[in-house]
């Protein structure tokens, strides 16, 4: 067994709502930034940290691109889901004000949150890095018609104004978390509010059978497991090739699930578990 480095791998500059997100989660670990997630998944894998924090989607704009990708080819198992609520900061240098900013930079994905206040204020949009990496250029710049959207964090880490706060389109923005381990951790676990349940994530290709699809899914809904995410996406570069993931309500181990995953394989080509892992007590508020 490798020895313990008590880091947590995440992907960005310090200040990206990863690194807030490894606060959250493991206030005890160092948080490692790391460029990709490929890298974060590496740091982990040759021992450098013991866990990395990715990101799966977020409430407004969708899935992470190339994540479901990298988690089955990963060696990584998911043991824990962190909801992270996104509050979105429009960040200038010192003196700059709103009604100096110009453009905004940011990753793609946080863009996308806050199209509303953009278009209001007549600020152009500009991709940058990541968040809190757009947030270092916009400070090493030092152009106050240019600013940062970002969190506050990154604010006081490369010395930017928050010039306004809370600007997301939807204030109930938030970003699920994976936390990956290259150890299985697949024993009954409380998560961080005392609840028992749990989550159990994996991935399948179907048989090439008619309707074998609608009859793998039937078994969840036979035995009343509730299937919270079922996403499809191609793999091996053909259209043909589908891979599906899946994130399930229970353990592998609770009856019902243990007899909607053995009809699940009998019309599958392959079945992977990703991951079994409590569920965050913030799932049942993104619920309603």
């Amino acid at each position: 067994m490798k020895a313990a480095t008590n880091r947590i791998a995440f992907q960005g500059e310090p200040g990206a709502y990863s690194h807030e997100a490894c606060r959250a989660a493991r206030p005890t670990m160092e948080a490692l930034p790391c460029r990709t997630f490929e890298d974060a998944v590496e740091a982990v894998r040759a021992g450098q940290a013991d866990l990395a924090m990715l990101p799966v989607e977020n409430s407004t704009y969708g899935r992470v691109a190339d994540i479901h990708h990298l988690l089955p080819e990963s060696g990584l198992h998911i043991i824990e889901e962190c909801f992270v609520r996104v509050q979105i900061s429009l960040l200038g240098v010192p003196g700059a004000k709103l009604s100096d900013v110009r453009e905004a930079m940011s990753h793609t994905m946080l863009l996308g949150q806050c199209r509303g206040f953009l278009s209001e204020h007549d600020i152009h949009a500009v991709v940058g890095p990541d968040t809190a990496g757009s947030a270092m250029l916009v400070a090493q710049a030092g152009d106050r018609h240019v600013a940062a959207l970002a969190s506050s964090l990154a604010g006081e880490i490369y010395g930017l104004e928050s010039l306004a706060s809370g600007i997301e389109d939807r204030q109930n923005n938030t970003t699920r978390f994976l936390i990956m381990s290259p150890e299985e951790k697949l024993e009954r676990r409380r998560n961080r509010a005392g609840e028992d349940a749990m989550m159990t994530s994996f991935v399948f290709r179907v048989r090439n059978i008619p309707a074998a699809l609608y009859k793998a899914m039937g078994g969840f809904a036979t035995n009343g497991v509730n299937m919270t995410k079922l996403e499809s996406y191609m793999v091996d570069g053909v259209f043909t090739a589908t891979q599906f993931y899946a994130d399930v309500q229970g353990h592998p181990d609770d009856p019902a699930l243990a007899r909607a995953l053995d009809e699940l394989r009998y019309f599958t080509s392959s079945l992977k578990i990703l991951g079994v892992y409590p569920a965050d007590p913030l799932r049942a508020d993104q619920a309603r």
